[in-house]
């Protein structure tokens, strides 16, 4: 368990974090939508480990009224009904693109998108997903800690 990061990383690089700041503002400026990408957010952070990422999309997520099942569950977002068609496509794009070495991103995956998304939504959903696996890289490499803080109430 960790309190404290590995180190100041955000001071120590400037530039970079400006940069990186500045992809994640446009892809939350496309037309995919704040609640799809941060379900793609938590899974991608799931699937990579990121503590500090889940706690924080997860609490984005319940903020912005997700349900706290389908939160719950979107580990297991194959084995129940809870997303739309979109948003799997969505998951299985970003597990594929996060899984790379094992999966290669293969057309099986990639086809399915163009049923729910426009091309521009596609490449900015690929943007979201390359950019939210950078963030866990940060997030695990650093060793982020997370505070441990009451959940804001619902509206």
């Amino acid at each position: 368990m960790n309190t404290t990061a590995r180190l100041p990383h955000r001071e120590l690089a400037p530039e970079a974090l400006r940069a990186m700041v500045a992809v994640t503002t446009a892809v939350g400026k496309s037309t995919l939508g704040k609640p799809l990408l941060d379900l793609v957010y938590l899974r991608v952070s799931q699937v990579n480990g990121c503590a500090y990422c889940l706690d924080l999309h997860a609490r984005d997520l319940l903020a912005d009224g997700e349900t706290f099942q389908r939160i719950n569950s979107l580990l297991t977002w194959r084995e129940v009904a809870f997303f739309t068609a979109r948003e799997r496509a969505a998951l299985n794009w970003a597990e594929s693109l996060t899984l790379l070495t094992q999966t290669q991103a293969p057309d099986a995956d990639y086809e399915p998108l163009a049923a729910h998304f426009s091309e521009r939504e596609v490449a900015e959903l690929t943007f979201a997903i390359a950019q939210m696996n950078a963030w866990n890289r940060l997030g695990v490499g650093m060793k982020l800690p997370v505070q441990a803080l009451p959940l804001k109430a619902q509206a």
